[in-house]
């Protein structure tokens, strides 16, 4: 199935999006990749949905990309002998290891390892940051905090500490199980919760073995400030805006945004952009403006995917959500200032020769009546390259490994087509010929270029580029040699 536009759409699947139907319905809207969110759902509730997206699959013949979305430890106080206190300014109020109930002076904190990273003046936020705590007094089992902005605080509450890189793996014991039930499901990416260092993405790298790829969630300041050192070892990144905007002032998180699409990019890694985005349309059938412009600004920046979260798992309106992101990237990337902004923003990297292939293949598509670059992939890393470049014509992705193609329906402007094998270039460019002219990329006559690395098969040697026409008698010529 052919996309108008470039920018992927991720949809998340919950209570609202739980059969074929709604499910199919969301795909054929516009959704390329399936969010299955382990904070949410048994286990067989997420087997039932990967099996319906695989069918989903077979029915279309289209490559489908999973991402299981990993939930990450979860910091929470204690329960209240009433149920809730009112926390006023300027009362004191302490945290501690102590089980018992909690009251208007106290409760219970069981994390042990954030007590062992405070110091005085460290800030707590409790309920997304509705409650903020100014630690006075700590020590290794209590922290006795002055209430800096006051409200309701109730049972089980959220707890963020912004200040400070705790000293806990972005893996629970859950995760783990959840990590090795999808990755034997089957699920394409896993996005990794709580990353605050680089050995955060190596212990789940080690763990999945390969099986799936990593995508990390920066969503912490600790993760801002080492994102160069994260990115290099992730295979793709989540703008995690939600709770970027709870540990770090609200107006800091655009700058941030621009600054996360603008790396991931330049590394030829995918990006999405993802929390709150139409939120309101979990509600009502029509978004606000100001949520249809943020979504334009996240494609403008150049972001690979946009992702909705509630709106599509537990809204009232998850195939209008899709289609309002589908109609609003069509709309942008028809605009010429897209096409400016996209080019002024490009990072000429030119440091091997698949550098300089991919870019000669931007250049030859954006000066000549080429219709499509096709490109002859085994790990990705050619069409991932070819996309950094931000063509102006498809990438369509050729692959004879449909593992490849589901990942790299991540990336920003790829149609995905699972092929047969090829052993010689001459193949490659008939194959390549022939998806041109049967997905409507390319008429007869009309130019495609090839980008594939020779000897086929073997990662990291795109060193070869061609100009061919979509002609019948290449086409159908009989032996490709």
């Amino acid at each position: 199935m052919r996309r108008l536009r470039n920018v992927k759409i991720v949809a998340t699947l919950g209570p609202a999006s739980n059969d074929y139907a709604t499910i199919r319905a969301l795909f054929e809207a516009g959704a390329d990749v399936f969010r299955l969110n382990m904070s949410h759902g048994s286990h067989d509730d997420i087997r039932a949905r990967h099996q319906t997206l695989r069918q989903i699959e077979a029915d279309t013949g289209t490559p489908v990309c999973i991402l299981a979305d990993l939930q990450g430890p979860k910091l929470r106080v204690g329960t209240f002998a009433n149920g809730s206190e009112e926390l006023v300014e300027r009362a004191r109020f302490r945290l501690d290891l102590d089980p018992a109930p909690g009251t208007a002076e106290r409760v219970n904190l069981p994390h042990p390892e954030i007590f062992a990273a405070l110091e005085p003046g460290s800030s707590l936020l409790v309920n997304d940051g509705k409650i903020r705590l100014e630690v006075a007094e700590c020590g290794p089992d209590f922290a006795n905090c002055i209430v800096t902005v006051g409200g309701t605080i109730s049972n089980r509450k959220g707890v963020n500490v912004p200040d400070v890189v705790l000293p806990l793996a972005a893996l629970s014991d859950k995760d783990r199980r959840d990590l090795e039930f999808v990755c034997n499901l089957g699920v394409d990416w896993l996005a990794l919760s709580f990353v605050q260092r680089p050995e955060d993405v190596e212990e789940a790298r080690s763990l999945a073995r390969g099986r799936a790829a990593i995508l990390s969630k920066i969503e912490k300041p600790a993760a801002v400030k080492a994102f160069d050192a994260i990115l290099a070892v992730s295979d793709g990144i989540m703008v995690a805006r939600g709770d970027l905007g709870v540990e770090l002032p609200v107006q800091a998180v655009p700058p941030i945004q621009k600054r996360l699409v603008r790396g991931a990019r330049a590394a030829a890694k995918p990006v999405i952009v993802a929390t709150q985005m139409l939120e309101s349309m979990i509600d009502s059938p029509m978004p606000t403006r100001a949520e249809v412009s943020d979504v334009a600004t996240a494609i403008y920046e150049g972001a690979d995917a946009v992702m909705l979260s509630a709106e599509s798992a537990a809204g009232s309106y998850p195939i209008e959500a899709v289609t309002t992101m589908n109609n609003t990237a069509i709309s942008v990337e028809s605009d010429p200032v897209y096409r400016d902004i996209i080019e002024a923003s490009r990072t000429a990297r030119r440091t091997s020769v698949a550098d300089a292939i991919v870019a000669a293949a931007r250049e030859i598509a954006e000066n000549t009546p080429i219709k499509a670059i096709c490109c002859f992939t085994q790990t990705g890393t050619t069409v991932s390259l070819v996309a950094r470049e931000r063509p102006r014509v498809p990438i369509v992705a050729l692959t004879p490994l449909v593992e490849t193609a589901r990942r790299l329906s991540l990336t920003w402007g790829t149609h995905c087509v699972v092929t047969e094998p090829q052993e010689r270039f001459k193949g490659a460019v008939i194959c390549a010929a022939r998806t041109a002219l049967a997905d409507g990329f390319a008429r007869e006559h009309e130019q495609i270029a090839v980008v594939a690395g020779v000897p086929f098969n073997v990662r990291g040697t795109t060193n070869i580029l061609r100009v061919a026409p979509c002609d019948e008698r290449l086409i159908y010529s009989g032996d490709p040699e």
